[in-house]
């Protein structure tokens, strides 16, 4: 559905975006995860039809459409990382200008009004509201058209426990109908919840991309478990360090970094060395510090 192929993007001298290639497929969510300056948002633009790119293409769509065509706008809706409307209109004039001129029937404002929490601010003017109920006001006109894409930027700052929520929700409806989405994010909770692969941009080149499945792996191969002792045999660690060399203990536990998969032949020995087990905790490694390794190995090489 959408579609970059060697995309290169340039403002003046400063390369935004560098003989980028991907491809989103039909009903696929996919996160664009980078630092700032990156290239998400020049990217996510060029997919909307706000921005051409200075060499290579990108469609969206099937069949395969420029993006500033008519019959792809009408295929996409998107979310800009900052929303703006006339302080003077109410949330409900907002969201029923954005539907007239999409040709949405009038019962489509309630819903999305609905969908956003602001039932009780509809009637009020944009210039009253906070800067969280702005970003719900800005979800409700582009969740408005049943897009086939939706691209969006930042979905989700700025929205509290309730907003983030009732986005969730929405999107896991749209995911579930087969849309595709293309959203850029730096909240760690949107990516292991809304993406089927995740793609990380650095000075607007793709230093990786991972699936779900990859992902997992990943973070299980950087898991950590913690074992509380009650005493610490002679020559336990050495033992423990041929499984996995980055243990260590201390003050009685034993941490032992590395892959889930380890862990049983870890507690084996344990047992064989005769130490008593006062507690043990497990968990993966976490997204945000792998993706901070992905962008410093980047940077670094």
């Amino acid at each position: 559905m959408i579609t970059y192929d060697g995309i290169t993007k340039r403002f003046g001298q400063e390369l935004a975006v560098d003989a980028l290639s991907m491809r989103v497929a039909r009903g696929e969510a996919v996160a664009l995860l980078g630092p700032n300056g990156s290239g998400k948002t020049t990217t996510l633009k060029m997919a909307a039809g706000l921005i051409q790119p200075s060499a290579g293409s990108v469609t969206v769509g099937q069949p395969p459409l420029a993006p500033w065509a008519p019959a792809a706008r009408r295929a996409i809706s998107f979310l800009p990382q900052r929303v703006a409307f006339p302080d003077a209109l109410t949330g409900r004039e907002v969201v029923d200008f954005y539907r007239q001129l999409r040709g949405i029937p009038a019962a489509r404002s309630q819903a999305v009004l609905k969908f956003a929490s602001l039932n009780g601010a509809g009637e009020r003017a944009v210039g009253t509201y906070s800067g969280g109920m702005v970003q719900r006001l800005g979800l409700a006109v582009a969740m408005l058209p049943e897009s086939d894409v939706l691209l969006l930027d930042e979905p989700t700052a700025a929205l509290d426990p309730d907003g983030l929520a009732a986005f969730y929700a929405v999107i896991e409806a749209r995911q579930a109908a087969g849309r595709t989405i293309l959203f850029t994010s730096h909240h760690v909770g949107d990516v292991e919840r809304l993406a089927d692969r995740f793609v990380v941009l650095v000075h607007g080149r793709v230093v990786a991309e991972l699936t779900q499945a990859e992902l997992r792996d990943q973070l299980a191969e950087r898991g950590v478990m913690r074992v509380r002792l009650s005493a610490v045999p002679d020559g336990l660690l050495d033992k423990v360090r041929v499984i996995a060399p980055e243990s260590a203990i201390d003050k009685g536990e034993l941490t032992v970094r590395g892959a889930a998969s380890l862990r049983p032949r870890v507690l084996d020995v344990v047992r064989e060395h005769g130490a008593e087990v006062r507690g043990l905790t497990a968990e993966d490694g976490r997204l945000d510090a792998l993706y901070r390794d992905l962008v410093a190995r980047s940077e670094a090489s």
